[in-house]
């Protein structure tokens, strides 16, 4: 019968302070050795490939001018991503990662690719600032289309899981969403996104505050997100809950990404325990989401660009982690110990 996982937690930390190094010698690293040991329910945690779903759909809220590029560049990036030029694709084949893609609603027709998880629910959202982003019912199809993309990802033997997000305008939608789950005013959520200056960022502050205006007393977290959300920020948290039930360590990247993962808590707390913050990003959004979930970022490089980037930059750390606990004791390796 398998060791409960409280029992190898227990084990683990007694190991920790037997490995032939100081004590607290590796700093953080320790702990999310621990924490492994724990969400595997093994002493020596392993980690191999990891997968990452980027989710995209394009939002109605473009409309009020809140992001730097257009609209258009959503596709265009898929069919980027598909081609294998972007910074995801490149990051994810240092990191032994492999890219999924999958559409929630994007706008315009995308080709067949063996990558590709084409679950459009709609092409694109309504205006949050004015009306719901979505309906219910289609919050629910994006959310099972997020978990079957982890679970396509799981088959593939991905052993850690990650979201990535494209979507001109979702920092808009992070926004909203993470001030109405966290009842927050959009001054402490909102950022400059893809680069907008001064006159952007007023406009995309005041769409935020109309959308939480709109918002009725008493809705469930699912309800908040049809109301203020994204598509592909819905799906994000699909895939966290999956990834959760399958048993995985659960990478976040940027704001949007752990948007959604903020979602997905609200929805099932248990899957706090499997989250790692990959990084931390410029958007003041991203830092609120970590606080609320008690999470510290592995890096902090200043990156603001989404994709899943930060988060599968984390991954080799994630590796190194899991063999620490791989170490030899002092008596294994007949090393003394302190005095």
């Amino acid at each position: 019968m398998p060791m409960l996982r409280e029992e190898v937690l227990r084990q683990a930390e007694e190991r920790m302070g037997q490995l032939t190094k100081p004590p607290r010698s590796l700093g953080r690293l320790e702990e999310v050795a621990l924490r492994l040991a724990g969400i595997q329910g093994r002493l020596k945690p392993e980690l191999g490939p990891g997968a990452v779903v980027v989710a995209a759909a394009d939002h109605g809220v473009v409309a009020e001018g809140v992001s730097a590029y257009p609209q258009e560049v959503t596709r265009q990036m898929v069919l980027n991503f598909l081609r294998g030029g972007a910074a995801i694709n490149q990051f994810a084949l240092v990191a032994d990662c492999r890219v999924l893609v999958l559409d929630v609603g994007v706008k315009g027709e995308l080709p067949e690719h063996p990558r590709l998880l084409r679950r459009k629910v709609r092409e694109g959202t309504g205006n949050l600032a004015a009306e719901p982003a979505m309906s219910r019912e289609e919050a629910e199809r994006a959310l099972e289309a997020g978990r079957e993309a982890a679970r396509q990802a799981v088959e593939e033997g991905a052993t850690l899981l990650a979201a990535g997000d494209m979507g001109i305008g979702n920092t808009t939608a992070a926004a909203a969403l993470t001030a109405a789950l966290l009842g927050l005013p959009p001054e402490a959520v909102v950022g400059r996104g893809t680069g907008i200056g001064e006159e952007g960022l007023r406009r995309k502050r005041e769409a935020v505050a109309r959308a939480l205006a709109r918002l009725q007393p008493g809705l469930d977290p699912l309800g908040v997100a049809a109301e203020v959300g994204g598509l592909e920020l819905v799906a994000i948290a699909g895939v966290y809950l999956e990834g959760y039930r399958a048993g995985l360590p659960l990478v976040l990247d940027g704001f949007p990404v752990s948007a959604g993962a903020l979602l997905a808590w609200r929805l099932e707390p248990g899957v706090r325990e499997h989250l790692f913050a990959g990084h931390l990003s410029r958007e003041p959004g991203h830092r609120a989401v970590l606080e609320a979930l008690g999470l510290w970022p592995l890096l902090d490089l200043d990156l603001a660009l989404g994709e899943g980037t930060g988060a599968v930059l984390a991954m080799p750390l994630l590796r190194a982690a899991a063999r620490i606990l791989h170490m030899a004791t002092f008596a294994e390796a007949g090393v003394s110990g302190p005095i």
